[in-house]
């Protein structure tokens, strides 16, 4: 968790003189009141049973597009905002200009991070495969659910 938060924090000071203007997390209000809950006409991203991976808060079309998308990926993830900085950052890096390699690089310490926080007592070996393809999810849905389009993957 600490890596991952080490990371991001870096991450963030890096591009904050080259984002793309609104980050997509910043679109996320604070759970208040009856506000609270998430929209029950949606369906959970997090799974079926609204489980540990569940963080009740307001999300925009685009953003519930892109974490319906990673359910439907079967990406795996510690919580929804976790997912939607992944992808914020995905964007970001996308808006900066860096290649397909530089964005894998940008992002898989994060994919990883979050991969371990889920599962901390497995080995980062048996994961490996796993923590490749969530990234290549992540890139591939933020890329075409969240960033502006004018990337290609």
């Amino acid at each position: 968790m600490l890596l991952g938060c080490l990371v991001g924090a870096a991450a963030a000071v890096l591009l904050s003189g080259c984002g793309s203007g609104e980050d997509v997390t910043t679109t996320a209000a604070p759970p208040s009141g009856d506000n609270a809950q998430a929209d029950p006409g949606q369906p959970n991203p997090a799974g079926p049973s609204g489980g540990p991976g569940t963080i009740n808060f307001n999300v925009t079309s685009e953003q519930r597009a892109y974490l319906d998308a990673l359910f439907s990926a079967g990406v795996h993830r510690s919580n929804d905002l976790m997912a939607l900085s992944i992808g914020s950052y995905v964007c970001q890096a996308r808006a900066a200009g860096q290649s397909d390699q530089g964005v894998w690089d940008f992002v898989f310490p994060l994919v990883r991070g979050d991969v371990h926080d889920m599962n901390p007592s497995a080995a980062m070996t048996s994961m490996a495969a796993q923590v490749r393809d969530a990234t290549a999810q992540y890139i591939r849905i933020a890329t075409e659910q969240l960033c502006s389009g004018e990337h290609s993957p």
